[in-house]
């Protein structure tokens, strides 16, 4: 069973979005710029 299936994201996407936000400390603010970053719009 999927955890994810009513998300609008992919799993890896939040998956590796919770993994920013906890293994760095940042603020959400700082984690969507990260994403951002990387190509991945999350707002």
């Amino acid at each position: 069973m999927c955890t994810h299936s009513r998300h609008r994201f992919h799993p890896s996407i939040i998956s590796y979005a919770v993994w920013i936000y906890y293994r760095f400390n940042l603020s959400s603010r700082d984690t969507e710029d990260l994403l951002a970053e990387s190509g991945i719009s999350v707002s």
